[in-house]
């Protein structure tokens, strides 16, 4: 269920969002408006207070999750990056044709990783490109094994630095994952909703609608968790942690 909102466009979840607390508003108007003709003796608006009290903690709260995963992947990119390169550097110590072997096969496990973080990928894709990487770590581990069976003295580094390669990997497919739950962003709209509401009811009930200031309070709502949840979608959304690491490393590889 916490993959419920990362398999939906961010903007479409958001429009989405808009439209239920417009027709909040609207429904809120007219029971304040009911509520005026039938001259019921409505409440005081701490209610109202309240619920928006409660919606902007929920914002910021959910807000701060979103980021923070999103940082935790921006350093597994880095992490990653640095065990490949840890690992290519002990590969170019080893006698040929182990060594261009291998060195070739980290290239291109560097170039497939690279592609992968740098384009949208749909679940069928994505679980296709963990079998490849898989493959890789298996002719990885192959070529390791038969450099160590050749008396390599680095077996030691080469095998460590190998072993830090496939745990980055796990490490960043975690991170990658890693979603805001969905319980709580379905009460951060359901909180939105009613504190629509209760600010049309409130209107309503008053006889004075504020257009323009509901409107910019519902596109503000909106924006923000639309950059929320495109936060919750790394292999989809446009906030995506940077690739700048593997981009040099690549360009290392290639000299």
């Amino acid at each position: 269920m916490d993959n419920l909102f990362a398999q939906i466009d961010a903007w479409a979840v958001a429009f989405g969002l808009a439209l239920a607390m417009l027709l909040a508003w609207a429904a809120g108007r007219w029971m304040g408006r009911r509520a005026r003709a039938r001259k019921d003796q409505l409440l005081a608006s701490k209610f109202d207070d309240a619920s928006l009290a409660l919606l902007g903690l929920l914002l910021a709260f959910t807000f701060s999750m979103a980021i923070g995963k999103h940082d935790q992947r921006r350093v597994m990119v880095v992490t990653d990056s640095n065990a490949i390169g840890d690992f290519y550097t002990c590969a170019s110590l080893l006698k040929e044709p182990v060594r261009t072997k291998l060195q070739s096969v980290i290239r291109e496990y560097t170039k497939s990783r690279l592609q992968v973080a740098s384009q949208r990928t749909d679940k069928e894709t994505f679980e296709r490109v963990l079998q490849e990487f898989q493959q890789s770590h298996a002719q990885m581990t192959d070529l390791v094994a038969q450099a160590v069976n050749d008396g390599t003295p680095i077996a030691v580094p080469l095998t460590n630095t190998l072993n830090e390669v496939t745990s980055s990997h796990a490490a960043r497919l975690a991170a990658a994952r890693d979603r805001l739950p969905a319980v709580i962003v379905l009460l951060l709209f359901t909180s939105a909703v009613v504190a629509t509401l209760l600010v049309g009811r409130e209107q309503g009930a008053a006889g004075k609608t504020a257009v323009a200031g509901t409107v910019s309070f519902i596109i503000l709502v909106s924006f923000a968790v639309y950059v929320t949840l495109d936060l919750n979608q790394p292999m989809r959304g446009l906030i995506t942690p940077s690739q700048e690491p593997f981009q040099r490393l690549l360009a290392s590889m290639t000299k």
